[in-house]
């Protein structure tokens, strides 16, 4: 039984909260608490094996919560509930620095709490399952000949937590994940899956030449658009651009422009992977790797909170293969060796 306590200064949100976690198997709420100084007293005596942590609380908010966690004989894991402003995504990041273990965005609209009930559950029994990897230093002077892209929305992060933490290291490719994600998160989900993944994880910035055995995560806010580079050595490769042009499908960053892109650089050796996501961004991107000689691969139905992405993609016949979760890691590392 995961044992978790809920820190939030809404008794709303504490209910909600509560209610939620109570009901999903294998999870038990033992305590609330309103601010960081009750949530300290709390860790101390009930020793939860997890908890929920707002970060603008009154009294004692997260970030110095978590600075006095640190020097506690008992440390749960920590999941940030994080609002989507801007102040908030630069404290979630701080956040992660300081040793919260991940983090979650909550709707804009407080009425709509119930909606991430199966992301707020996946979350907390990941946070104990997933641990952080070993490291396996990239050969950063390798442009890669391969490219390896995933592209998510709601309910992705999750997804990515599971294949990312599954992957080996120095892969004989080049990873660039898009997620649907507000201008300013990017960083702290690129911190969280550094993490946890083999591989170095990072947010995309203009002019990244895509390496072997790196990943690049694209920016909030910007499309990350992938050319053709050729370095001193005259070795063909790609390469990143961030821009603010239009948003498409009313996203930036679009799974579809970085596919596309992409696709005009790596045809062939491109391989999309396509998770779980609202709307219909993907669809023309995986057509455009389809018609270069490209792969796409996606999760099946019943592992997606959304399945409006793959939808997309699977009205243009643009998917080879639709497999569970649990197997899409070691469908990159066959398509991997099989380059090789």
């Amino acid at each position: 039984m995961l044992r978790v306590l809920i820190v939030d200064d809404s008794v709303f949100i504490q209910t909600v909260l509560s209610d939620l976690l109570n009901r999903a198997p294998g999870i038990k709420v033992i305590g609330t608490a309103c601010n960081g100084i009750e949530a300290l007293s709390m860790i101390e005596e009930l020793k939860p094996d997890a908890m929920t942590l707002d970060i603008q609380m009154p009294q004692m908010d997260g970030i110095e919560t978590l600075r006095h966690i640190k020097h506690l004989s008992y440390k749960p894991k920590i999941l940030i509930l994080s609002t989507l402003a801007a102040r908030d995504a630069e404290l979630t990041y701080k956040a992660l620095r300081l040793g919260a273990d991940d983090f979650m965005l909550k709707p804009r609209n407080i009425s709509k709490m119930r909606g991430i009930e199966n992301e707020l559950t996946t979350k907390l029994k990941q946070l104990i399952s997933i641990t952080e990897s070993q490291k396996c230093a990239p050969d950063t002077n390798v442009p890669a000949k391969n490219i390896i892209l995933i592209g998510s929305s709601a309910g992705g992060p999750p997804m990515l937590d599971q294949l990312f933490s599954n992957l080996k290291g120095q892969q004989n490719a080049a990873f660039v994940i898009t997620q649907h994600m507000p201008e300013g998160f990017t960083a702290a989900l690129a911190e969280r899956l550094n993490r946890i993944c083999p591989m170095p994880v990072k947010e995309t910035v203009s002019g990244d030449i895509l390496n072997n055995g790196n990943v690049y995560l694209s920016k909030g806010g910007y499309h990350t658009v992938i050319s053709r580079h050729v370095d001193k050595k005259g070795r063909q490769g790609g390469q990143i651009t961030l821009t603010k042009s239009a948003p498409v499908h009313a996203v930036r960053p679009a799974v579809d422009i970085t596919f596309s892109s992409a696709a005009k650089v790596f045809g062939k050796n491109c391989l999309s992977v396509i998770l779980s996501g609202m709307g219909n961004d993907a669809g023309e991107g995986a057509l455009a790797i389809k018609n270069a000689g490209g792969s796409t691969i996606a999760v099946r139905e019943e592992d997606c909170l959304v399945y409006g992405m793959v939808r997309s993609a699977l009205k243009r016949d643009s998917i080879d293969k639709v497999i569970p979760l649990n197997r899409i890691h070691r469908e990159i590392m066959k398509y991997i060796e099989q380059k090789e």
